[in-house]
This record gives C-alpha cells, structure tokens and sequence, in this order.
C-alpha cells in the first residue's frame, strides 16, 4: 500500500515549501503520546534521510520512517477548512480508536 494525500493537501504543502524558500515534500510519522498511545508528527523535508520510504502523491513527495510505516499504511491526509479552522486530516483505515481531543489513536 501507500501513504497518499489529496489534491487540496498537496496544493497546501506546495504553496507553504514555496513560502518558505526549500524543502523537498513531507515528513510523516507517529510518536508514542496522548491518552490513547500514538500521535503524529509532521514537518517539511529538506533532504531524504537512507532509511526513508519515499511514496509521491499529486506531485508532492512524502517520506516515512519504516517504522511508522505499519502504523499508518494506507492512510490519506487531507487539508481542510472548517469555518474559521483549518488544518490536515488524517484518514487512517488502521485506527481502532482516538482519543476524545482528537490528538492521539490507537492501532
């Protein structure tokens, strides 16, 4: 499988690279945090670390460690506007439960 984003996610992440002057796609992975076990992280990628898994999507280049792969296989991020609120959305088929704020999941 693969880890893929949306058209509006891809053009969000193409805009903010070009603000800030570099980086070559996004880094996606999870950390052990929150009341349910497991969050993720995100930031830009300036360079590509040996070990990445590299997966392309709408032109935007995401890259994960091998060991989020398992956790997150599969899933797609999305950017969206919710009124005055903004923000990416992970939908990830290999969750079985979040946490009531939002900010953590379970495998």
């Amino acid at each position: 499988m693969a880890v893929t984003l949306t058209e509006a996610a891809a053009r969000h992440i193409d805009r903010y690279i070009a603000r800030r002057g570099k980086g070559i796609g996004l880094r996606l992975g999870v950390k052990t945090s929150g009341c349910s076990g497991l969050s993720y992280k995100l930031e830009y990628a300036d360079s590509q670390q040996e070990s990445d898994l590299v997966f392309e999507s709408h032109g935007v280049r995401v890259f994960i460690d091998p060991k989020s792969l398992a956790y997150i296989d599969g899933t797609e991020l999305d950017f969206v506007r919710e009124g005055l609120n903004e923000g990416f959305k992970f939908n990830n088929p290999n969750v079985r439960n979040e946490c009531g704020c939002g900010e953590s999941f379970n495998i």
